[in-house]
């Protein structure tokens, strides 16, 4: 009876076995999505769009590698390197990073990170609605860590939103036609979504919530019958 009993649970194991990797490639996938579209480099790649497909690809080469250097020192290195030493520090991992008490310190983080980087904009005289990109970070940022006092969104939509809101208000401001670089980031944001809840660190209502935040912000500071006004009032 014994044996047999031993023999069902090695059965299951083994059967637990062949049938992990496929769940675990599913994880994989998801993980590798979260990790390549972070909140982080959705600034850097709002600009190198803007860089790329708007009259701006005419400014001469040094000049716009000095602002995807300044876009790439504050909103990827310097708040990756300050969560990074926050997280040795309190001996945190990043899956703890998800949960709600230990995510105000991280935004703040950033936060403090954009605001340098407006600063340093400010004081170089770069155009509205570049300096606006990072703005519509920041705001996101700010509305995501109010909200996370009782909602958890997620900050990663937010950046897919901000990206899609972004693509709309500039077609208006440049006069381009965006239909196909939408396509894209939207199929991208639906990955990401799928990611971010198979990974179980939001719920769809979160995905949703953190996507329609960083839009909104994006239509409102960028948008030239919004954005515009707003722009020349900060900048």
């Amino acid at each position: 009876m014994q044996r047999c009993k031993n023999a069902k649970i090695k059965f299951m194991e083994e059967e637990k076995v062949t049938t992990a990797p496929s769940m675990g490639l599913e994880q994989r996938i998801a993980k590798v999505v979260s990790t390549v579209f972070t909140p982080f480099s959705i600034p850097f790649l709002a600009f190198l769009i803007l860089l790329l497909i708007s009259y701006l690809r005419m400014l001469p080469l040094a000049y716009k590698l000095i602002i995807l250097g300044i876009v790439y020192t504050f909103t990827i290195l310097t708040p990756s390197l300050a969560i990074w030493v926050y997280c040795r520090l309190n001996k945190l991992s990043t899956r703890d990073l998800t949960l709600k008490e230990h995510r105000y310190l991280p935004f703040l983080l950033t936060i403090l990170s954009y605001v340098c980087c407006l600063l340093l904009m400010r004081q170089m005289n770069i155009p509205w609605y570049m300096s606006g990109i990072i703005l519509v970070g920041l705001l996101s940022q700010v509305l995501c860590i109010l909200l996370n006092l009782f909602w958890k969104v997620s900050e990663h939509m937010a950046g897919a939103g901000a990206i899609v809101g972004g693509l709309i208000a500039f077609s208006e401001l440049f006069g381009y036609n965006p239909i196909w670089w939408l396509c894209l980031i939207v199929f991208i944001a639906g990955l990401l979504g799928s990611a971010r809840i198979s990974l179980g660190h939001h719920t769809l209502s979160e995905v949703l919530g953190g996507f329609a935040i960083g839009l909104i912000c994006a239509l409102v500071v960028l948008h030239p019958s919004l954005g515009m006004p707003l722009g020349f009032l900060l900048f």
